[in-house]
């Protein structure tokens, strides 16, 4: 079988990603996480981490759940 082409949205996607990562240098990185320390403190910024996690976490679980109810129970 001969492979799909790809779609618009995954050309624009590579083309988006592939800018970002060429105009993002470490001297920008490092410039961005002085201004999240400096805006939030050594101390909010676990805080935030863990709550970003526990909402990633629950995400994925209420995905799964979703799938879980969508999927046929077997009648035998």
């Amino acid at each position: 079988m001969g492979q799909e082409k790809p779609t618009f949205v995954a050309y624009s996607t590579i083309m988006m990603l592939s800018v970002f990562l060429t105009l993002l240098s470490p001297g920008h990185i490092v410039l961005i996480v002085a201004a999240v320390l400096l805006l939030f403190g050594g101390k909010k910024i676990p805080e935030l981490m863990k709550g970003i996690g526990q909402g990633i976490r629950e995400f994925k679980d209420a995905k799964d759940a979703k799938k879980d109810d969508q999927l046929p129970e077997n009648k035998n």
